[in-house]
């Protein structure tokens, strides 16, 4: 039996297959620019394709535009919000150029060439493209210390998306603490809500966080930015050279040990937001066969990849915000449509250099890598403590003998934890992407299916 036939008489017999309907199985959506995220970078490429004629689809597994930093964002009402209007204007050129927006759809493999399996709640589709735009954006990183599982310990940017989305802050005591320029961001959205901010804990040497402001003096807009967000909080306490060393309680947080100065103390809390700045999601871009590089995508002045066609854009290309994720974007959109970006170039490279300067700044410091104990689990979906991997030699064997990584997540949690504490390498990417349905993943590609 050929491997084709094998596949549809597999197919024939999942009680999901049948999840994209007869009609659609042998169908194929096809569009000229294909964008996968809908942040910033995600929405400036999309309108700059389409306002050049080209038929573009945004996807987001999202239930609407504005990625995580324009989360639960309205049109209608986001004027008041942090960058409200340029969120509100991006959406109004989305729909007056025509782009076809696809939510709450997430990529789940790439069965042919130029081609996206995405899937939804009901079911899962191929998406043909001529031009591939990879805007997936970030992801916080985490370090384990002690009682960082407990309920109430989230990531910083975490905290702020359930606050978003109804979390009750209004009274609670709030610790945040890590590292990255959304301590303070965040810190600010919730002092707006009612939080009682108990302290903010920055990893980074103070020297450093001094040279990262003195480089912005090119950058005034990201200087008052800075300073309208520390105005909002209010007189909370904030600390360099700080970091979270335990979180305390049984059935939830209600403490956590702060190491300032060399002294430890504990800051009673209800809540606790600890990450250590950003990672990109280089899942999808690996997968394609991307080029990566010292932690992201290496692309041209086109934003082009090593793989002709895809595009990277945003924190992809390392992390540097909205503004660097906004250019980004517009050349990526003009280069899919085949205009020229050369005027956008200049502008790119100063968000380049700023985006190299948080590197530095918050680069993790070597006391970080010893917060966990033995008991201390790295892996959360597989409960894989600490002490079952000092012994391992790579992430490989770390997988195989304790299945670190191979729980729903995938490892992008303790992926980066144990690339960080133990400095393995993570750098091959299977599909799916995302946990999918067996259905969807047992369809031919489409230049196998029979007619």
């Amino acid at each position: 039996m050929s491997r084709i036939r094998r596949w549809q008489t597999a197919r024939a017999h999942l009680p999901d297959a049948g999840a994209r309907g007869d009609g659609d199985r042998d169908r194929m959506t096809a569009c000229d620019v294909l964008v996968v995220g809908a942040g910033p970078a995600g929405m400036a490429a999309a309108v700059a394709a389409a306002e050049n004629g080209r038929r573009v689809c945004l996807l987001d597994h999202n239930a609407s535009a504005g990625g995580q930093i324009w989360r639960g964002y309205d049109e209608a009402h986001s004027a008041n919000e942090p960058h409200g209007q340029v969120f509100a204007g991006l959406t109004r050129r989305l729909r007056a150029a025509g782009v076809a927006m696809r939510s709450e759809e997430g990529v789940v493999a790439a069965p042919a060439q130029r081609v996206l399996r995405v899937e939804s709640e009901s079911r899962s589709e191929d998406i043909g493209y001529q031009h591939l735009i990879l805007a997936t954006g970030a992801r916080e990183r985490f370090l384990p210390f002690p009682g960082w599982t407990l309920p109430g310990v989230t990531g910083v940017g975490g905290l702020q998306a359930l606050v978003k989305v109804g979390l009750p802050i209004a009274g609670k005591r709030v610790v945040l603490a890590g590292s990255g320029p959304l301590l303070l961001a965040v810190a600010a959205g919730l002092s707006k809500r009612g939080a009682r901010i108990e302290g903010i804990f920055e990893q980074a040497p103070l020297s450093r966080l001094i040279r990262l402001g003195a480089a912005l003096t090119s950058q005034p807009r990201k200087i008052a930015e800075g300073l309208r967000y520390r105005a909002a909080i209010g007189s909370p306490i904030f600390r360099s050279n700080a970091w979270v060393t335990r979180g305390h309680g049984s059935d939830r947080l209600v403490g956590a040990t702060v190491k300032v100065g060399g002294k430890e103390r504990v800051i009673d809390c209800d809540y606790l937001g600890c990450s250590f700045h950003l990672i990109p999601n280089l899942e999808l871009p690996i997968l394609l066969g991307c080029r990566v590089e010292r932690g992201s995508v290496v692309v041209d002045e086109r934003q082009m990849t090593s793989v002709p066609g895809i595009y990277c854009t945003g924190e992809l290309t390392g992390i540097g915000g909205m503004d660097k994720a906004l250019v980004e974007g517009e050349i990526a959109g003009l280069a899919a449509a085949g205009r020229p970006a050369s005027h956008l170039l200049r502008k790119r490279g100063a968000q380049m250099h700023f985006a190299e300067r948080l590197d530095v700044t918050f680069a993790l410091r070597p006391e970080l890598r010893a917060l966990a104990e033995g008991a201390t689990l790295v892996c959360r979906c597989e409960d894989v403590p600490h002490a079952a991997l000092r012994d391992m030699r790579n992430w490989r064997e770390a997988k195989l003998h304790t299945r670190c990584g191979m729980g729903a997540c995938q490892g992008r949690i303790c992926g980066p934890a144990t690339a960080a504490i133990f400095g393995w390498e993570h750098d091959t990417v299977r599909p799916p992407l995302i946990p999918a349905r067996v259905g969807s993943l047992a369809v031919p590609p489409p230049s196998t299916r029979s007619e």
